[in-house]
């Protein structure tokens, strides 16, 4: 009989379910994709279905459920917070008890009853520890040192660890209230965002910013170790007792009180923006280059939610601290049940990882010469874990609704979009697995023309519903992506960020020099402006046809009709939505917005050929609904 090891993670944010057969990563999913409740923190109970009926199991199949970490260890760091903090933090402590006290303390028990039928255990992984697994087990290394950061699990903020084969050790942890993941979150909330969904908005701001605030960050925020520890100074933060992440020592620091959520960004946004950027990257190098002297490996494996920041994971690989890098593409708290399955599978029950040489997935790296240890196969099938529709139901949607629609080929339909991202039309794509992870890789994407100066703009604020200074990604086809990006290696779930080549680069037009702040959004810098961001930096997805056989083919096919082998790529949702999950999600989307058409599998569908009727003409009403992420 199969071992099957169902993961969960929730109760904070992105809460999620992943089933793991034998080793092998069956499905998984965030429950905001069900439930079109963005960051959703309830218990997944739909993405466990989803889970469940991909597998083709009920609950009494399952020989192991585990959740992403312990509760018991969390609430004693609670109690222990506030009563160090006491007397401040009282309204915080009646906001918490209830939820804790009511049923986040019983939670075996509550999953074993949401699981009816299932009759084994629950068990519990550390919170670092799931992170650990979920980036180590599924990557491409034989053996690698990891590192996990993010805001705070159990105690835990951030910890280097040691993987070998089926092993996993953490050896080293920095420990709350001392968190890189909490400092960014603390600029997030100052600068006007809201904390754990728009630290990428800050990461995205920052370059049209200067470091200003470096200073004052080191000279009294926090002490920065040779390894990459942090001793952060308490009086300016108010998170381990409050309601909010900062109090009236970060006003007097800079300048004034917190923005306001939609207020106007002013230059000391961006400025602080850069600043906090410019440290979190100072701390990742620092440790990643203590993890490398620690474990003496070549290879590095990331996750936690600070392993988003696609930036720091450019400088590493840049500086190359290590040989190559591994970012799992979850690396946020939905990777947790991922890691905990496969902690399981490995940890628990003393499983070897699969051997490649079984099956036929070894893979050698173009840059290692012969004679080196070869690699895994990654484990994440390019993160297309989540639910397929496939042309039957299409075609039941699109014919129930009586909706004009057009079926093609795959092939003939790969030629078909390229032509139109030719003529500057915005395509949505809902076709194959969805995604696993915060990023669209081609399953529930949004794609444009990168060559077009006006689509980064167009894209921003009359699909998306979002700031016009948000950056977009440029997907790629893996052969051509060194000839375009200094890059020349995978990027797979694009969690790294490198410049675009000087040779495609354009001259700065003429007395556009000095613009300043988000003037310099409208100066083009390459022939690809609409992701060159301000600082000629891109987050790279690289595409194998291997991976994605149908979007690889659209990139192919602009390629071959334009010689441009990039396109625009931007999650398929508008601002405040999760990403979209079916036909109907991806339909009504397509219909509150300006994009041109939609792929629904091997169907196209033009907005020029539906009925005015269908058309949703209150767009202000949809802005409302989705105000903010």
């Amino acid at each position: 009989m199969p071992t099957r090891i169902l993961g969960i993670s929730a109760y904070y944010h992105d809460s999620a379910a992943c089933l793991v057969e034998d080793g092998r990563i069956v499905a998984a999913a965030q429950e905001e994709r069900f439930t079109r409740k963005k960051h959703d923190a309830g218990f997944p109970a739909r993405a466990v279905d989803y889970c469940l009926r991909e597998a083709a199991v009920a609950p009494r199949d399952l020989t192991h459920v585990g959740f992403y970490e312990k509760p018991l260890v969390k609430f004693e760091r609670l109690l222990e917070t506030y009563a160090a903090c006491a007397p401040k933090g009282l309204a915080s402590y009646l906001k918490a008890m209830p939820l804790w006290l009511g049923e986040r303390l019983w939670m075996g028990d509550d999953i074993a009853r949401r699981l009816e039928g299932f009759e084994g255990d629950v068990l519990f992984g550390e919170h670092h520890e799931s992170h650990a697994a979920s980036a180590f087990y599924p990557s491409p290394f034989e053996q690698a040192a990891v590192l996990t950061i993010d805001g705070v699990g159990e105690w835990a903020t951030s910890s280097i660890g040691a993987g070998r084969g089926g092993e996993l050790e953490l050896i080293r942890e920095l420990r709350f209230p001392h968190s890189l993941g909490l400092l960014y979150s603390a600029f997030t909330y100052f600068t006007g965002f809201r904390v754990n969904s728009g630290e990428y908005k800050v990461m995205g701001l920052a370059p049209y910013g200067e470091p200003k605030y470096v200073r004052a960050i080191k000279d009294h925020l926090l002490e920065i170790g040779d390894d990459g520890s942090l001793w952060m100074n308490m009086e300016y933060f108010t998170y381990p007792h409050g309601l909010r992440m900062t109090g009236s020592g970060f006003e007097s620091l800079f300048g004034g009180p917190a923005r306001q959520p939609e207020a106007p960004l002013t230059q000391r946004e961006m400025d602080l923006a850069r600043s906090v950027q410019e440290i979190t990257e100072e701390v990742m190098l620092k440790m990643a280059r203590f993890a490398r002297r620690e474990t003496g490996l070549r290879d590095l494996c990331l996750a936690g939610g600070v392993a988003l920041n696609c930036v720091g994971n450019g400088r590493i690989l840049r500086e190359r601290v290590f040989d190559d890098i591994w970012i799992q593409p979850a690396a946020g708290d939905a990777g947790g049940a991922l890691g905990v399955a496969l902690g399981i599978w490995h940890r628990h029950l003393g499983q070897p990882r699969v051997s490649p040489e079984s099956t036929g997935a070894w893979e050698r790296p173009s840059t290692t010469p012969r004679g080196t240890v070869p690699r895994y196969a990654d484990g994440m099938s390019g993160s297309f874990l989540g639910p397929r529709f496939g042309d039957a139901d299409v075609r039941s949607f699109v014919g129930e609704r009586a909706i004009p629609a057009r079926q093609y080929e795959p092939a003939a339909l790969a030629k078909h979009v390229a032509s139109l991202l030719a003529e500057e039309k915005v395509v949505g794509l809902l076709q194959g697995r969805m995604e696993f992870g915060p990023r669209a890789l081609g399953g529930r994407s949004i794609v444009g023309d990168p060559r077009s100066p006006r689509m980064q703009s167009m894209m921003n604020l009359k699909i998306k519903f979002r700031e016009s200074f948000r950056p977009f990604a440029p997907s790629v086809l893996r052969e051509q992506v060194a000839d375009w990006f200094e890059l020349d290696g995978d990027s797979p779930y694009m969690l790294l960020v490198t410049d675009v080549k000087p040779s495609r680069r354009v001259a700065v037009p003429s007395g556009t020099e000095s613009r300043w702040g988000i003037e310099q959004l409208n100066v083009p810098r390459s022939t690809i402006p609409a992701v060159t961001h301000v600082d000629y930096s891109a987050r790279i997805q690289t595409v194998r046809r291997e991976t994605n056989p149908f979007f690889y083919d659209i990139i192919d096919a602009f390629y071959r009709l334009t010689g441009c082998p990039v396109i625009v790529n931007t999650s398929f949702n508008v601002r405040g939505e999760p990403i979209v999950c079916t036909p109907d999600d991806a339909y009504r989307c397509f219909m509150r917005t300006h994009i041109d058409a939609l792929v629904l599998e091997n169907h196209l569908l033009l907005k020029s050929e539906q009925a005015e009727s269908d058309r949703t003409a209150d767009e202000e009403a949809w802005r409302k609904e989705f105000v903010l992420d």
